[in-house]
């Protein structure tokens, strides 16, 4: 039951709160961003959803115009803009997708949200089912994978995931999640 009503009633009341506590936070980010590097504010690409739908993930832009035309394996090159460097290290970036939440093509917890081009991915995702569950802002493949970790690898986190979804696992991970963000780097 939570699987199927549960868990989208709670990423949708979790959203719309957290949209309304973090509005000054949203409001500053986006003045920081246009005073230091200008416009746009936010990065905008597309990403696979749910059974394979389409949609355009929303992050506040960290990096310099023009990255989202560069392969992920590469981005890391890349310098962050000023204030990108900050936003990124909080994982503040990653706060409007909440929208992308409230209009149904993400949840709190879920798969990590794939490019468009990682067709072996995809068919894993496809062939595994997962493709049944929302994108998540995090999830246990978000926590528990690392750099050049292979995709079946990836694929075990989400499959494991989906296998154990329940209210206390969701809540357990994004835990993990707030503990996860708050300790201290290690390479600054």
């Amino acid at each position: 039951m939570y699987s199927v009503w549960g868990k989208r009633l709670l990423d949708i009341f979790f959203s719309i709160f957290l949209l309304i506590l973090l509005s000054p936070l949203f409001f500053l980010i986006s003045l920081l961003i246009y005073i230091f590097d200008s416009r746009p504010i936010f990065f905008k690409q597309e990403r696979v959803g749910r059974q394979g739908s389409k949609f355009l993930i929303f992050k506040f832009r960290s990096m310099p115009v023009g990255a989202s035309q560069i392969k992920t394996s590469e981005a890391y090159e890349l310098r962050t803009t000023f204030i990108g460097k900050y936003i990124r290290r909080l994982y503040i970036d990653e706060l409007p997708q909440l929208f992308n939440i409230i209009k149904g093509e993400m949840s709190i917890v879920g798969p990590r949200p794939i490019l468009t081009n990682m067709d072996y991915m995809n068919n894993l995702r496809e062939e595994k089912k997962i493709s049944f569950l929302r994108p998540g802002i995090t999830g246990l493949a978000q926590l528990d994978s690392y750099d050049n970790m292979s995709e079946d690898a990836k694929i075990n986190l989400e499959i494991k995931y989906m296998n154990n979804i329940s209210l206390l696992y969701d809540f357990f991970l994004i835990l993990r999640t707030f503990l996860y963000i708050f300790k201290k780097p290690t390479n600054d």
